[in-house]
């Protein structure tokens, strides 16, 4: 893709939605420097939705899709609080939303026996205690997913009673070690338990609870018989989660997962975009040549724009990085995609160092935290529709800030 500088002067996504502020809990507003709103603010604010509409500031959400009836720009928790607790657990769901979350992600894999789980990838290696169990030594082993080795244990080989045997823990206890004292508190949740989760927690919260779902490595795990996308059509659908007035975002790095899903289902539906020169696996299995710096050329936001409401592209497919990793000037991605009638959720707002463009680190520490919160409220100003982040409340604080100085109170 060419990659033109923004000017200054381009138009920016300051509309808030009414639902924006009445979805987040008290405690989040307060953090983010608001007030809960009543149903008589949601009318004023309904009104002044209006008018920025009429300024043609609203963002690009088709109305009738489901996006439309969640905040903008988006809190999406990565994986749950993921950098305070284990990802993937119903403690990291918890805090997720505790701190703010508008939405937590899940990755969905299946075990042997078909049931759908909640782990970053099916090698459960480094995100649970398997290695610890002499029981299932034997099943360590090497696999080639979507053209990678791999060793490890995969959750495809035990069946689900065996893997509730296993306990999470931190993926990156180096990194996070604040995270390790949890290792071994929760199990590895289905996402039928994750479903139910969420349905609980909408009716103590009082405010809609929505799931973001990710088929992972759907071309594989469809090519050994354990195919992704109807068994998670089933659980949405049992869920009352299914469908435009259901609460649920649908993702996946390979666009011929969403077009299934988009058969089974009426649910807003994200396409995953990586690095410039990487393609989606289902391509490379296709012969399809074209790499995602092609999907990202307004013609490729086209096409998938016949298929999904949104990308969900790698931050710096919107703000690049040089050699040094210091920021280079933005990319037209933010307003080629909002041309082409898509959002954008980009991946992944995390606070250490490490994560952050050098623009924003605090001192040589790798894994101490930087600037979260001025990157994050530089990806909002970017025209970013929202992004997932490991660190809710720092993206909720940098949101509220973004949202004061726009003039939403």
């Amino acid at each position: 893709m060419t990659q033109r500088p923004i000017g200054g002067g381009s138009s920016r996504r300051t509309f808030l939605r009414a639902t924006g502020a009445a979805g987040l809990g008290a405690a989040a507003l307060t953090a983010a420097g608001a007030t809960p709103a009543s149903a008589a603010d949601d009318e004023q604010a309904d009104g002044r939705g209006d008018a920025q509409r009429a300024a043609g500031t609203r963002p690009p959400v088709r109305t009738g899709t489901g996006l439309d009836r969640l905040p903008h720009p988006l809190v999406v928790a990565h994986r749950g609080a993921s950098g305070y607790r284990p990802e993937h657990t119903l403690g990291s769901y918890e805090l997720a939303l505790e701190l703010g979350a508008d939405v937590i992600e899940q990755d969905v894999v299946p075990t042997k026996d078909g049931h759908l789980v909640v782990r970053h990838e099916n090698n459960i290696a480094e995100t649970t205690d398997v290695a610890d169990h002499p029981e299932f030594a034997a099943r360590r082993t090497t696999k080639t997913v979507d053209g990678t080795a791999l060793t490890g244990w995969f959750t495809e080989d035990f069946t689900l009673a065996e893997l509730r045997t296993l306990r999470a823990k931190e993926r990156l206890p180096q990194q996070r070690q604040r995270n390790t004292p949890y290792d071994g508190r929760w199990p590895v949740p289905t996402f039928r338990e994750v479903v139910e989760f969420a349905n609980r927690r909408s009716r103590t919260l009082g405010r809609p609870v929505w799931l973001y779902p990710e088929t992972k490595h759907p071309s594989y795990f469809r090519s050994i018989g354990l195919p992704l996308e109807e068994r998670l059509a089933d659980e949405l659908r049992r869920g009352g989660l299914a469908g435009r007035n259901g609460r649920a975002v649908l993702q996946s790095f390979e666009p011929s997962s969403l077009q299934r899903l988009a058969k089974l289902v009426d649910n807003p539906r994200i396409q995953l975009l990586s690095g410039p020169t990487t393609q989606p696996y289902d391509f490379v299995l296709a012969g399809d040549r074209r790499t995602v710096a092609d999907l990202v050329t307004p013609g490729g936001l086209r096409w998938l724009a016949s298929f999904s409401h949104g990308i969900g592209p790698t931050t710096q497919l919107i703000a690049p990085v040089d050699a040094a990793g210091r920021l280079l000037p933005p990319t037209t991605l933010v307003a080629d995609a909002h041309a082409a009638g898509l959002v954008l959720h980009p991946w992944t707002v995390r606070n250490e160092n490490s994560f952050l463009p050098v623009d924003f680190r605090r001192g040589t520490d790798p894994n101490a935290y930087g600037d979260s919160i001025g990157w994050a409220r530089r990806l909002y100003d970017l025209g970013v529709d929202g992004f997932f982040t490991d660190n809710t409340d720092t993206s909720v604080l940098a949101r509220g800030d973004f949202w004061a100085s726009r003039g939403v109170n």
